[in-house]
């Protein structure tokens, strides 16, 4: 399997039809695969999921024109209604302000790599994408009408990207994170309007200022990257921030605050089976056991399957009932400088990285 490469230009909305026109099967599958979760898992029915998505839609409009005419787009191209368009582009917040009192979801292990630290002299990110069993994704390519291009991956009936480059040499990595203050009525700029307009940043102090000038809804950890040689990572609650720094040429993420009591933030729950610590502490393990590392070096290191099923590759675990299934949806890794981004369509031990060109 390979993730469908879907080009787009023109304004938001053009760009949002063709990925609804190009992608609505997907789409289908995405919605009935989060609309299930949000009654069984979060105990929403799909009269209050789209009630909630309604309301965020109307902030967003005001937020961020620009994404609110992707996501009309999108809802015309599917020929679906705005409002469950919306519900897909806001389920982080709605997921991670439920996970508050939930166990935490199983989510992603993201790292970078200076030049001083790779075979290539290149600046390296980044991570396996753990969610949801089944939710489809697909990588975008856009032009703006700027000309700034940008290559991310996202999940199909959401605009723009997550995990993903411009050619301004600019680039970013995502993990969910949780805390006390996570609301998703709070309705700030969600999460991945935020991505978006950090894959459309030409400076990492641009994009710093996309996370940080103002408050936000629900925890997130952003990795921001640019060429040659800046990273930076960004660990947010909704009214706080901290930021870690490469060491030893090398920054890893994954599912926790690093340390929260110096942010005066409490994580208010445990995963049902600790294991972000581990993968966090595994890839810098593997990241930092020889130097110069290579592109192969980041892939294997990315397929490890120390700790299994809960390892870097995540698996599904047989013993979780339906509603706690995650995997590895997708990995990642982005040589910044080159403008190219390696991408899996699943947990990257089974299949192969697929080239794709900015």
């Amino acid at each position: 399997m390979t993730l469908p490469l879907v080009r787009l230009a023109g304004t938001p909305y053009e760009q949002g039809f063709v990925h609804g026109e190009t992608l609505y099967e997907q789409i289908e599958n995405n919605l009935g695969v989060y609309f299930a979760r949000f009654e069984r898992e979060l105990k929403l029915t799909r009269v209050e999921t789209l009630r909630r998505a309604d309301q965020y839609a109307e902030e967003i409009a005001e937020q961020c024109p620009a994404y609110h005419e992707g996501m009309r787009g999108i809802a015309d191209g599917s020929g679906v209604s705005l409002a469950a368009i919306a519900a897909l582009n806001v389920r982080y917040e709605l997921f991670y302000d439920e996970f508050a009192e939930k166990p935490i979801p199983d989510g992603c292990t993201a790292f970078a790599l200076l030049p001083e630290a790779t075979s290539t002299g290149h600046l390296l990110i980044g991570e396996n994408w753990d969610w949801i069993a089944g939710v489809r994704g697909a990588i975008i390519h856009t032009e703006e009408t700027d000309g700034l291009r940008t290559l991310a991956f996202t999940e199909a009936g959401i605009f723009g990207g997550k995990i993903g480059m411009n050619s301004a040499g600019l680039g970013l990595l995502i993990n969910g994170l949780t805390s006390r203050d996570d609301d998703w009525s709070r309705l700030r700029r969600p999460f991945h309007a935020r991505c978006y307009e950090i894959l459309r940043s030409r400076t990492l102090e641009e994009a710093i200022r996309v996370v940080l000038e103002e408050d936000r809804s629900c925890s997130a950890n952003f990795v921001l990257a640019q060429t040659p040689d800046q990273v930076l990572d960004l660990e947010t609650s909704p009214d706080r921030a901290g930021q870690l720094q490469c060491q030893a040429g090398c920054l890893v993420h994954s599912n926790h605050f690093v340390n929260p009591t110096a942010l005066g933030i409490v994580e208010r729950n445990v995963e049902t089976n600790p294991h972000s610590q581990r993968r966090h502490a595994r890839l810098e393990r593997l990241l930092q056991a020889h130097r110069p590392v290579s592109l192969a070096d980041v892939q294997a290191a990315l397929r490890d399957h120390e700790g299994h099923p809960y390892s870097v590759c995540f698996h599904i675990d047989p013993n979780e009932p339906p509603e706690e299934f995650y995997e590895s949806v997708t990995s990642v890794v982005m040589d910044l400088q080159a403008g190219t981004l390696y991408a899996t369509d699943g947990p990257p031990c089974g299949t192969d990285y697929v080239l794709y060109h900015l």
